[in-house]
């Protein structure tokens, strides 16, 4: 089936070295390309990210930790906080990745909506990187939007089960750009930031109770917001397979979920740039089966 939406897809979203067992399941990015194309998703559906300039990220975030982090300089510390090992190769990668999610951004306010086959580095602030991000796309992207016509107003809907408390750091003081987090209450980050409406979530939450505080928490920021765009974080790590999630939601729970997100956009007329966000089942097939409920929720793949 042919998708309406644009794709956003880099081979070097998986080309990353990292050492065996590593947490970070890098093969989830071609694994979900290969599914889509076996599905019958064209490859001229499918657009090419370069990598973000390295002055887009010194607009919004602080040099040193830029520079440092790009050049290998950045203390031991604070690389181990992020949770990869530094290599050229991990630079190329994130810096295409971001790339990704701000030409989804752009993408999505040409067409209604796109989705990128990466992003939701949420955790990245403006002088930190932590929880397997460097630098923050999300952010990014919200400003990317923002220089468009009639954007006056963007909302990050982060559904990823892990607060998104590095974009709330970022967007603290930046009107704008409004941060919505639905979470577990005990799950990383164990310091939270306040994000203008967060939902906290119990361990072991079922699929209609969090579709009820998900239906509560759009219907909120549309009251108190109204916004003019959104991007969408669809972090499947709420899964009740994921091994970092502590949630119960099924593979049709998040396919509802994402469902509810792209059909709210829809009814308020927004544009809406998707990212993939966080996702930890070992088992590649089983996790790229559950990102692939967004493809479907968005009507890439029936």
């Amino acid at each position: 089936m042919a998708s309406v939406a644009p794709l956003v897809f880099h081979p070097i979203y998986s080309q990353l070295d990292l050492p065996v067992r590593h947490r970070f399941p890098i093969q989830k990015y071609q694994g979900i390309y290969d599914a889509l194309r076996a599905r019958g998703v064209p490859a001229e559906t499918f657009v090419t990210p370069v990598p973000v300039p390295v002055n887009r990220l010194l607009n919004h975030y602080d040099e040193h930790y830029v520079q440092a982090l790009l050049h290998g300089k950045l203390e031991r510390q604070p690389m181990r906080r992020i949770g990869f090992p530094w290599s050229e190769q991990l630079i190329r990668r994130s810096l295409t990745a971001v790339g990704g999610t701000i030409l989804t951004a752009r993408l999505a306010i040409e067409q209604g909506m796109a989705l990128n086959l990466t992003g939701g580095y949420h955790h990245a602030a403006g002088d930190f990187g932590a929880g397997f991000c460097l630098f923050n796309d999300l952010y990014l992207a919200a400003r990317e939007m923002l220089t468009e016509p009639g954007i006056d107003s963007v909302l990050i809907i982060d559904l990823d089960v892990h607060q998104g408390d590095g974009t709330a750091l970022l967007a603290q003081n930046d009107p704008s750009v409004i941060t919505l987090s639905l979470h577990g209450e005990k799950n990383f980050p164990h310091r939270k930031q306040h994000s203008d409406m967060d939902f906290p979530l119990p361990k072991a939450m079922g699929d209609d109770s969090y579709l009820n505080v998900l239906d509560e928490a759009l219907i909120t920021a549309q009251r108190l917001y109204s916004p003019d765009a959104i991007i969408y974080d669809a972090g499947v790590d709420i899964h009740k397979d994921d091994d970092l999630g502590l949630l119960d939601i099924s593979t049709e729970g998040v396919f509802k979920r994402d469902q509810m997100v792209f059909n709210w956009c829809r009814a308020h007329n927004l544009p809406v740039a998707a990212v993939i966000g966080g996702g930890y089942q070992r088992d590649i097939d089983a996790l790229v089966n559950v990102h692939l409920q967004l493809y479907r929720a968005a009507g890439v793949i029936t």
